[in-house]
């Protein structure tokens, strides 16, 4: 008898262990559904400096693949930082993607990031186009070249100061630099590095120079002949245009030029930090590197191989040092203006 009634409570025990079991399986199932819907709810706001199709690939794979909505705000540096500006008092964006490292370093220095140090692939990125404390990451980068029309151009050039010859009197144009990141980039970095910049700078202006616009604005003039050659040519677009069949190369100049990194930061003030962090890892993971690599931008990530465009240690540098670069451009930016007054 009593043997039967310890079977009997064994068989209660293991029944009702199971009934546990099935409750605890079917909490984690909830939680995890309900997971899944709160994640799917979410919208993470992106402001980005571009390139288009890009940030599309880039939304559209982090989409699929988290689950997470994004709303997705494009313009220039200049534009987002006006907008941030504008939204100070009632912030809107959680992600920020600037075309200028030196002005998202603007924005570390005027406390509008937040630290993420525990960002994954972050050892793989290159640690110069990065913020060492984990407030930005310089995901990708664009080298500013010679971008010319190989229709009208009989030599190319292979220098700087090539541009002040009688060749291209009234035949080569900038991007305005209060209007492109990397424009701006490019003159604080060259005449950084070099002595005799400004002075070559000058030369331009003297041979007819046109400042053109935003980076688009500048090659399209070189694509339709207008100009025979854009000075601080964004190399990804250039490359872009001739795999489009139009008539356009890029050269680097042999005495150096300008990498311009371009990183992605969380606001300070974001709503949605976690999603936030899953924007940052994705495109700081292979799957986001080979993204960067097909837009004919330089890779973060040395070891993700680049299509139809030269390799970062292909191209001649010049060092340049970003942390604290933001004051410095507004200086550059004053004397160009001044100087084309």
């Amino acid at each position: 008898m009593k043997k039967r009634r310890f079977k009997l409570w064994a068989t209660a025990g293991i029944l009702l262990t199971l009934a546990l079991a099935g409750c605890g399986n079917k909490q984690v199932e909830e939680q995890q559904q309900a997971s899944a819907k709160t994640q799917a709810e979410q919208v993470l706001t992106v402001y980005s400096a571009g390139p288009d199709g890009l940030a599309a690939n880039i939304q559209q794979a982090f989409e699929e693949k988290t689950g997470i909505k994004v709303e997705m705000f494009q313009g220039t540096t200049g534009k987002i930082l006006s907008r941030l500006e504008a939204e100070k008092n009632n912030p809107v964006a959680d992600i920020v993607v600037l075309a200028s490292v030196a002005s998202m370093d603007g924005l570390k220095a005027t406390a509008q990031l937040q630290s993420y140090k525990d960002a994954e692939n972050k050892e793989n990125i290159n640690p110069t186009w990065s913020d060492g404390e984990g407030y930005y990451f310089g995901y990708s980068a664009s080298a500013l070249g010679i971008a010319y029309n190989t229709k009208n151009t009989k030599q190319a050039p292979t220098d700087w100061a090539d541009l002040a010859k009688a060749e291209w009197q009234n035949k080569i144009n900038i991007p305005d630099p209060s209007l492109s990141g990397s424009a701006v980039d490019f003159l604080f970095g060259y005449t950084e590095a070099e002595k005799t910049a400004w002075a070559t700078v000058e030369t331009w202006k003297n041979n007819g120079l046109q400042v053109n616009g935003a980076n688009k604005e500048a090659l399209d003039a070189v694509i339709t002949g207008e100009k025979n050659a854009t000075i601080a040519g964004v190399d990804y677009m250039a490359y872009k245009a001739k795999a489009d069949g139009e008539p356009v190369e890029i050269v680097y100049p042999k005495s150096g030029t300008v990498v311009s990194p371009r990183a992605v930061g969380i606001l300070k003030d974001a709503k949605h930090v976690e999603a936030a962090k899953a924007y940052v890892d994705f495109l700081l993971s292979d799957e986001g590197q080979k993204l960067v690599a097909d837009a004919y931008l330089l890779p973060g990530n040395k070891e993700i191989a680049v299509k139809n465009r030269a390799a970062l240690d292909e191209i001649p540098q010049l060092q340049v040092e970003w942390a604290g670069a933001e004051a410095k451009q507004l200086d550059v930016l004053t004397k160009f203006i001044d100087l084309f007054r």
